[in-house]
């Protein structure tokens, strides 16, 4: 992708992805900007231009056609490819992400579990053995990975992502509570915080009783 697309955009992306294969389930294979939008909640303007910034996948009049739209947003998000990962932390988050079924349906295949912890190393996690972290270097120089998850404890995570990028691993999945940020164009880090969105929930009851 060599122009620039904005983060508001990329956000959305997953939604039309998710969206489109619901329709394509129901049976569904052609629809409008406008029955998309309704379905989305967002205007036809705003879905023409969000799929504008990747090329002209409808036409005038006949709207978008819903498999083919499917697959290119797939394309665009790198979901026709597989992905390799690792989770480092096998406690309550990691243990959640190893177990979650769509991660491998959608093409991401967890290799192995990190921790420190005594009693969790050499446990399985859904089938994944979790490994000592001291093992991690030589685990990363051996294996092929694309994607860290990072579950570990505060304290721990920053070393941890220094490790990561010193093995060339340059996107990272940080559940950590803090924000993590990438040296480089090449490091790619998403930082995941759970109680925002129980935080925006709480806001918006508060303010929906007061209204």
């Amino acid at each position: 992708m060599n122009h620039f697309v904005s983060d508001a955009v990329i956000r959305r992306l997953p939604g039309y992805y998710r969206h489109l294969r619901e329709l394509e389930a129901e049976g569904v294979s052609q629809i409008s900007s406008k029955e998309l939008g309704e379905r989305m909640h967002q205007t036809p303007s705003q879905i023409r231009q969000d799929i504008n910034c990747f090329g002209g996948f409808g036409r005038q009049g006949y709207g978008y056609h819903v498999p083919e739209l499917k697959e290119q947003i797939r394309r665009i998000l790198g979901l026709d490819r597989e992905h390799t990962m690792i989770i480092i932390g096998a406690g309550s988050i990691g243990s959640a992400v190893a177990h979650y079924p769509n991660f491998v349906k959608e093409g991401f295949h967890t290799l192995a579990l990190f921790d420190a912890d005594k009693n969790r190393i050499g446990t399985t996690v859904n089938g994944i053995r979790v490994l000592d972290i001291h093992d991690l270097e030589s685990f990363l120089s051996e294996n092929i990975v694309d994607i860290a998850v990072l579950a570990v404890p505060v304290e721990a995570a920053r070393d941890i992502c220094d490790r990561l990028k010193a093995c060339g691993i340059d996107a990272i999945w940080n559940f950590a509570p803090l924000d993590l940020e990438g040296e480089n164009r090449r490091m790619t880090i998403v930082n995941v915080h759970l109680s925002d969105t129980l935080h925006i929930l709480s806001y918006k009851m508060l303010h929906r009783e007061t209204n």
